[in-house]
């Protein structure tokens, strides 16, 4: 349904219309590459509908800056998956996997500078406002890369903490590309916090229903493996709060489900669920992120624009919520 939305559509055009020299190819091939997986181009999207919200209507100059942001995405995705040693992405071979470590580092490196090249496109007079947030921005979700790695050494990790990390590596992309496009609209710096906001609840929220989905979502159109967050022990907001809660026998339970056996992955799962209901630890990610939901629709009511104009932004949320049950 992403794919197929009319920004969605401009933004694979522009980029389709950007273009890599051919050599070195093992710099500008990867490149091609990771920009060909099918994505839902959700970021670049983002920055055109911060700038219609505002009332823009020539988005062709809104493009550049939007094409950063992705650019900027699939950067961070390369090395991301270096560092998670992923063997794939969007279901295909990740970029260090097709071709090597070194590769990977080197075409991430260079995809990070077209990002900047892209912002020298846009409007002279908006190019500081625009280095500001987008460098802001650059810098958190590297905090929050590392944060992510951090956890992964840490025997108990704290509910705000996880906020605080999800926030960085995952819901700042989001309001940063909606504050580009307010900005590139000439909004009120007042307006601008608002939209950034709204973006960066609603990634929190959508982050919290991955992790719920995660367990509990229908894997033939989730595209994951039910359960695959429990398997390799990863620090959920549901592990985090069950690690919190877990007292006598679920304590043991727990602690248990933890470390190598002899069980199943599907008893692994299965029993960990069954914590997980007993704890009503799936009822309270739920709630958790029904009120990151209201917070985010809040912040975009108080947006003094016509309703009208806020229309796509409460339908793209409303999609992003409704994924998969």
């Amino acid at each position: 349904m992403f794919e197929t939305h009319p920004y969605s559509t401009l933004v694979s055009q522009y980029l389709q219309e950007r273009s890599f020299p051919q050599a070195p190819a093992y710099l500008y091939d990867p490149i091609r590459y990771i920009l060909s997986l099918s994505g839902k181009r959700i970021r670049p999207m983002l920055a055109l509908m911060g700038a219609r919200l505002f009332g823009k209507e020539n988005l062709q100059e809104v493009l550049p800056a939007s094409c950063a942001i992705e650019y900027f995405h699939n950067f961070s995705l390369i090395h991301d998956d270096i560092m998670d040693k992923a063997p794939l992405r969007r279901g295909k071979p990740t970029v260090h996997m097709q071709w090597n470590d070194n590769v990977a580092i080197l075409s991430g490196d260079a995809l990070l500078v077209k990002a900047y090249e892209e912002l020298a496109y846009c409007p002279a007079d908006k190019i500081p406002a625009l280095l500001r947030v987008f460098n802001q921005v650059a810098l958190e979700v590297c905090e929050g890369q590392q944060l992510d790695m951090d956890f992964e050494n840490m025997e108990i990790v704290s509910e705000q903490a996880y906020l605080n990390m999800i926030k960085l590596k995952t819901s700042v992309l989001l309001g940063g590309a909606l504050k580009m496009g307010a900005i590139l609209s000439d909004a009120s710096e007042e307006q601008q916090q608002l939209i950034y906001d709204f973006g960066v609840n609603l990634g929190i929220a959508f982050q919290l229903q991955d992790d719920f989905l995660d367990v509990y979502g229908d894997p033939s159109s989730f595209g994951k493996q039910v359960g695959g967050d429990i398997l390799c022990d990863k620090k959920t907001i549901l592990r985090i709060r069950t690690q919190q809660l877990a007292e006598g026998e679920n304590k043991e339970e727990f602690q248990n489900l933890l470390f190598p056996n002899q069980l199943s992955d599907e008893e692994k799962i299965a029993r960990m669920k069954k914590l997980y209901s007993t704890l009503a630890v799936d009822e309270y990610t739920n709630q958790l992120k029904e009120e990151y939901m209201q917070l985010a629709y809040n912040q975009l009511s108080a947006i003094g624009v016509p309703e009208a104009n806020k229309a796509e932004l409460f339908a793209l949320a409303d999609m992003l919520m409704n994924r998969v049950k």
